[in-house]
């Protein structure tokens, strides 16, 4: 990952911009306000897509519109909106002159059920395995042929890009991925045996498997962002750097930033 200015600021003059919001009260309310002022191109004609809503809404849409291979920039009108610019009520066109853009390669997962079939997708901020009944998971961990974790009794665990460090990964104690490290977190969610044990911080190279070592009487599922697969007998996680999104953000609003202030936070804690 890595952030690359100037550009983006030359091409931002004449802007034709997608509009996309979420089905949310305060999105549609901006909706009606920014439509009034701004024409909304298709996604295929713009050269800008702006998405107004939150965190979550976001991880949706630049997975469905990432076939346009365009930048994105977000409005707030979720919650915390980590991936988010705070929301503009006069002269969009002014802050967009001034974006520095980022742009992040997803994880991609490669999972196989107990019945044999392969399913794919891609996360931008985590790929999470959940015990899926009442009994913990017994999962074992690897990086390329090296065992991390022989035997892991949890949750679940999940593997997290710089991005996504601050969000499920930091809830379950996971570190704080600086966004130029090119590192991957695998944090264990719950870990029952061996207790103590925090997870690793691994190359974002590297391409970790992760085997249900009980898949009967253990089932697990696995979940890319928003996209689940159940009944998981492993699943082979790694970054596609063949797949890239361009993130916009304000001059002084940076996604490496608010990572660092996250930092901050946790050190102080």
């Amino acid at each position: 990952m890595f952030i690359r200015n100037g550009l983006i600021k030359k091409r931002m003059i004449k802007k034709k911009i997608h509009f996309v919001f979420d089905n949310t009260l305060k999105s549609l309310k901006e909706k009606k306000r920014y439509l009034k002022k701004y024409k909304n191109y298709s996604a295929k004609k713009a050269n800008l897509i702006i998405v107004v809503g939150g965190d979550g809404f976001m991880l949706q849409t630049l997975k469905r519109l990432r076939k346009y291979k365009r930048p994105f920039y977000g409005l707030n009108t979720g919650t915390y909106g980590f991936l988010m610019n705070r929301l503009k009520k006069n002269d969009l066109l002014k802050y967009l002159k001034k974006t520095k853009s980022t742009q992040i390669f997803p994880l991609e997962m490669i999972v196989k059920t107990k019945n044999n079939k392969i399913k794919r997708n891609i996360a931008i901020n985590e790929i999470s395995m959940f015990r899926q009944s009442k009994q913990t998971a017994s999962l074992q961990i690897r990086k390329g042929k090296k065992i991390i974790m022989k035997k892991l009794i949890s949750d679940g665990v999940l593997v997290s890009t710089p991005a996504g460090s601050t969000a499920y990964n930091l809830s379950v104690h996971g570190p704080i991925l600086s966004l130029n490290s090119k590192k991957l977190a695998i944090t264990p969610i719950s870990p029952f045996r061996p207790r103590r044990w925090r997870g690793s911080v691994v190359s974002e190279n590297s391409r970790i498997y992760i085997k249900n070592l009980n898949v009967k009487k253990r089932p697990v599922s696995v979940v890319a962002d928003n996209y689940e697969v159940r009944n998981v007998k492993e699943v082979k996680i790694c970054i596609n750097k063949k797949i890239k999104f361009n993130l916009l953000y304000d001059s002084n609003n940076s996604l490496n930033k608010k990572i660092t202030i996250e930092q901050a936070r946790k050190n102080i804690k």
